[in-house]
């Protein structure tokens, strides 16, 4: 699969309000049980990557890293982000196969 068609998925799980993105949201959703998937920037602060790396294997919610801040930033639409969490099995799932490859 291609490299941004991952992207292009989880730019569409934002268009359905299925993400979440920042790290008190991401790590309260986590917390509920409602993540389904967390994707987290390599350029991620240690702090961050310790924080979010913690809760999610606590909480068993699967972790993905991917290449930078900008890139997962533009996916969703937004200006830099360092961590998204997608709310639906169904786009986690998908999201999963494609950056398992």
């Amino acid at each position: 699969m291609s490299g941004n068609q991952w992207k292009s998925l989880l730019g569409l799980a934002n268009r359905a309000r299925k993400t979440v993105s920042g790290e008190e949201l991401v790590l309260k959703e986590v917390r509920s049980k409602k993540a389904k998937l967390v994707l987290l920037s390599e350029d991620a602060s240690a702090n961050t990557t310790k924080k979010v790396t913690d809760k999610t294997s606590y909480y068993n919610v699967p972790l993905r890293k991917v290449s930078n801040r900008e890139e997962l930033g533009n996916a969703i639409g937004r200006e830099a982000r360092v961590v998204v969490a997608v709310l639906d099995e169904g786009f986690a799932n998908k999201l999963l196969t494609m950056l398992d490859v």
